[in-house]
């Protein structure tokens, strides 16, 4: 008797011992710094502490999340550090889904904003998000579904208990998020004002819960009353604000004062500080986690003194592996959609995304998932998925929120030389059982000057067709870009150029990157200019008009990840025109024609470049561009018209603002080199240098004709560019200095904010 007393006091001690050792972690938010956490969880693992329960805000929501779904430290590492977390983080979409063909005409605008009609007025709507959420949602919605299916919407039932706060918007409070779609939890804990886009959670709009409570520790005294609670913060309240630093000040006013303390007897403080981490500092991650790998070590020995149980890290990887195995794979059969206007609108998406297919898998809804958000009359699609145990697949439910029918943007371009233009367009947008948008836009500056207007439809048949016209009204005035008392090339002293065509196009997709186009164009162009260096003031400029009719055939492809700039993907385009039109000159005084004389042209013109980005490592890349035209095309009246209607070379930004003479010929071919190191992930610096090659020069005679050169390939020219590139929100800003081989001035500094982008000419 006393033998079994003896037992079940012993066993009773090891029972109530063993109970007592239930750990919960809990992690504040902190942005990038909440990296750190990784590398806290990875201490506790190698020391046999165990994780029974785990909570986070924000990015802590992020970090504990993924240890809930059961992700090892090494796959949070690898997640981290990878190229798909830096598109989602950044909103930016990788290379392999840009989706080229539903691109609209480019233009230099930096800001986008929708147009409300309410009560009969017009109400300017700015954006709600800095970064786009396309990516993160598709990112949440992989990472999250499976492990949702097998919990059944029961956070108590992931790989390790889990909860995280978000906040309330309207009622200004704290959601505790313990059940239902785990992604969707974590999205609405971590979604940071004016950052990223609030999404709704059972009827609520959530915002990130570290505005009203950044380190749920009391929460996790509440749900889950483990005996041993270890907190790790990297965050702090918010200081006093620079007059300056407007985030700083609107961090101040939405986020409400955490606590971040633990009572010694209830657990573990560890606190991790950063003064040189930012938001989305996010590159960072090795020297963030060193930092909170340091901090767990410093606490470790007092950890393990009060926390005698253990869990061995074989055991712990096979209790991880049983439950990933029971994830089912990815697979959606049926899609719901809400938020469509119609049938129509529904029926356009869903033959989108599954083209009549019974099944479909991740990788494939990817693309095509990436394809639609592309439309520009889509705001947005968040996808959600919902297991189907009867089938094994998932459904697919999206949440649609289309364009506002109407949208205006701002933009253009500021330079240190007079280049510098404004830029403004309108477009009206109607989405139905077709894809309707009507748009004009308005250049204005010393430079360049511009009006477009126009539509495009777009058809979702089994293949995607558009078809779209345009009449567009262009100005150059190349006097008014050069500072220097003559133009930059020897002849002419200035020229101005006027343009206008009426163009229609019809479109097809090619693959992911490419689109094929047919189309036709009437235009009229207008040159004035000198034949000689010296004019006096009492001079008159020559004047040449060629009106045409051009017939022409395209194909495109572009992935590059900036329009102007890029460091990777490949450009390709392939374009044949036929060209019949009427030349009419008009002669000034400095001809040596006294007559008005007209001629007939009929020629082709046969286009092709190609363009590529290799990423060499990390820090550099290296581009290569080849470029070629042939065109029996004859010459104009006098040599200067024949400069002006000949093709161009302009690979540098700065180059189009130019007229070089010696990078004009109906037949030619060029290519060049181009070296990027970058230093950040928006900060690089690019060297180029390129060659161009006529086939054979045009030449000027005594009298101011043109004749071809006899010889073939008689000369070279080079151009060339060293530049800081910054890529901003809301576009470009370089620091250049541009070197072209010509008669007079060769090199100019430049310093650009926005894009040098203009109008299409008839040809």
């Amino acid at each position: 008797m006393k033998r079994f007393l003896l037992l079940f006091f012993i066993l009773s001690i090891g029972f109530f011992q063993l109970k007592a050792q239930k750990v919960g972690l809990v992690l504040s938010g902190g942005g990038a710094k909440g990296l750190a956490h990784i590398a806290v969880i990875k201490a506790l693992e190698e020391n046999g502490i165990p994780i029974d329960y785990i909570a986070g805000t924000s990015m802590g929501a992020i970090v504990a999340g993924l240890y809930a779904a059961g992700y090892s430290v090494g796959e949070m590492e690898q997640l981290f550090k990878s190229e798909q977390f830096k598109f989602w983080s950044t909103g930016k979409i990788q290379e392999e889904y840009r989706y080229y063909y539903r691109n609209l005409e480019e233009d230099p605008s930096w800001l986008e904003l929708d147009l409300m009609k309410k009560e009969d007025k017009l109400k300017i709507m700015p954006p709600t998000n800095l970064i786009p959420e396309e990516q993160m949602d598709f990112a949440f919605m992989e990472m999250f579904s499976s492990v949702t299916a097998i919990n059944k919407g029961d956070f108590n039932k992931l790989f390790v208990p889990f909860f995280c706060i978000a906040t309330d918007v309207y009622n200004n409070r704290e959601m505790v998020l313990r059940q239902g779609d785990l992604g969707e939890a974590i999205r609405g804990s971590m979604t940071f004002p004016l950052y990223f886009k609030p999404i709704e959670i059972d009827g609520s709009l959530v915002f990130d819960g570290g505005i009203v409570n950044n380190f749920p520790v009391q929460n996790m005294k509440e749900l889950f009353n483990p005996d041993i609670i270890i907190g790790h913060n990297v965050a702090n309240n918010p200081e006093k604000p620079d007059p300056d630093n407007v985030m700083a000040q609107i961090e101040n006013m939405i986020m409400q004062k955490t606590e971040y303390k633990i009572d010694p007897k209830d657990g573990f403080l560890m606190e991790t500080t950063f003064n040189n981490i930012g938001l989305l500092d996010f590159r960072k991650i090795d020297l963030i986690e060193k930092a909170g790998y340091e901090t767990a070590n410093k606490h470790i020995e007092s950890i393990k003194q009060r926390v005698s149980r253990r869990i061995r890290p074989d055991e712990l990887q096979q209790k991880r592996h049983q439950f990933n195995m029971k994830k089912p794979q990815l697979i959606f059969q049926n899609v719901q959609i809400e938020g469509a206007e119609d049938a129509m609108q529904r029926k356009f998406i869903i033959q989108s995304l599954k083209h009549n297919a019974n099944v479909i898998d991740i990788r494939e809804l990817k693309k095509e998932y990436f394809k639609l958000v592309a439309d520009h009359q889509i705001k947005s699609l968040r996808p959600v998925s919902r297991y189907n145990p009867e089938t094994g697949y998932f459904d697919l439910h999206l949440v649609l929120k289309s364009n506002n029918p109407m949208q205006i943007k701002f933009g253009g371009n500021i330079s240190t030389r007079p280049i510098n233009q404004g830029f403004l367009s309108g477009d009206y947008r109607m989405f139905k059982e077709r894809s309707y948008t009507f748009s004009t836009n308005m250049y204005f500056g010393r430079f360049y000057s511009s009006i477009k207007a126009g539509t495009r439809i777009d058809f979702p048949a089994s293949l995607p067709f558009y078809l779209a016209g345009y009449f567009t009204l262009n100005r150059w005035d190349y006097y008014s870009s050069t500072t220097e008392f003559v133009f930059e090339d020897v002849r002419p002293p200035y020229i101005i150029q006027g343009e206008s065509n009426f163009r229609t196009e019809l479109g097809f997709p090619v693959k992911t990157w490419g689109k094929m186009t047919f189309g036709g164009s009437w235009s009229n162009a207008r040159d004035e200019y000198y034949l000689t260096e010296s004019i006096k003031l009492s001079d008159t400029p020559d004047h040449t008009t060629f009106d045409a009719l051009t017939a022409t055939t395209n194909f495109q492809s572009n992935s590059f990840n900036d329009k102007q700039y890029p460091t990777e993907g490949i450009a390709t385009s392939i374009t044949l025109n036929y060209i019949s039109g009427k030349e009419k000159n008009k002669p000034g005084t400095t001809s040596n024609q006294s007559t008005d004389t007209q001629f007939s042209h009929d020629f082709y013109i046969l286009k092709g470049s190609y363009d590529r980005y290799f990423k060499i490592n990390k820090r550099f890349t290296i581009g290569w561009m080849g470029e070629g035209v042939f065109s029996n095309k004859k010459p104009f009246t006098n040599y200067v018209s024949t400069i002006l209607s000949a093709p161009s070379f302009n690979p540098i930004p700065h180059s189009k603002t130019l007229y070089l003479n010696n990078f004009h010929a109906n037949k030619y071919v060029a290519s060049g080199l181009k070296g990027i190191f970058n230093i950040s992930d928006q900060l690089h610096f690019r060297a180029e240098a390129y060659g161009f090659v006529p086939v054979r020069d045009i030449l000027e005679t005594s009298n101011y004709m043109a004749v071809y050169d006899e010889k073939q390939f008689s000369s070279i020219n080079f151009m060339g560019s060293g530049a800081f590139v910054f890529h901003s929100a809301i576009g470009p800003i370089s620091l250049s200095v541009n070197y072209y081989e010509k008669s007079q001035t060769k090199f100019f500094a430049m310093l650009n904010i926005g894009y040098i982008l203009f109008n299409r000419k008839g040809y």
